[in-house]
């Protein structure tokens, strides 16, 4: 199977694990301290996931800058509402993450809307204007099992560089943090 694919899908089970993981984690807190709005969040976390996948691979295939804009905005709109969740529940219930997740998640909420958003954005406005042609659902699939070329050019990465960074490091680390602060705690 092509690295393309196996990439793909292995991002798409970890990205939905991640979701997971916040969601339990919300959904928890949320229903130890009594707050509806926080338990329909935890509830809504992985759905708007879901779709931010499924954004994604239709991206991927497809070769539709737009839809990675909107995959980007589905991961921006439930940081936001776990950051409002977490500051309707208060800090006593967040304890160690309280301070991290409303200062690293509106961190996170502005780099998407500012950066991510539309940097995708701009790609497709552009690719509209030079009139590009898509691919289908079926051609996208056969274009990644049969070709990706690999760039290790700078210049093909750079705009890619920030989102790629935050994800690789904050996003992993974020991830092993939850876990070890909330071992025994919640």
């Amino acid at each position: 199977m092509p690295r393309g694919i196996i990439g793909r899908s292995v991002a798409t089970v970890a990205e939905l694990c991640f979701a997971a993981q916040w969601a339990l984690l919300l959904h928890r807190i949320a229903s130890l301290s009594g707050s509806a709005f926080g338990q329909a969040t935890a509830l809504a976390l992985v759905p708007l996931i879901v779709l931010a996948e499924a954004c994604s691979w239709y991206a991927v295939l497809t070769t539709r800058q737009r839809a990675h804009a909107l995959e980007n905005s589905l991961w921006g709109l439930p940081a936001a509402l776990l950051i409002a969740a977490t500051l309707a529940i208060g800090r006593h219930w967040f304890a160690a993450l309280y301070l991290p997740v409303v200062a690293g998640g509106t961190a996170y909420v502005a780099f998407i809307f500012l950066y991510d958003v539309p940097m995708y954005r701009s790609r497709w406005v552009a690719e509209q204007a030079l009139g590009r042609s898509y691919l289908s659902l079926a051609g996208g699939w056969v274009d990644v099992r049969r070709r990706r070329a690999v760039s290790h050019r700078f210049e093909a990465w750079k705009n890619e560089v920030p989102w790629m960074t935050l994800y690789f490091t904050f996003g992993v680390w974020s991830s092993i943090w939850v876990a070890y602060t909330t071992r025994g705690a919640v």
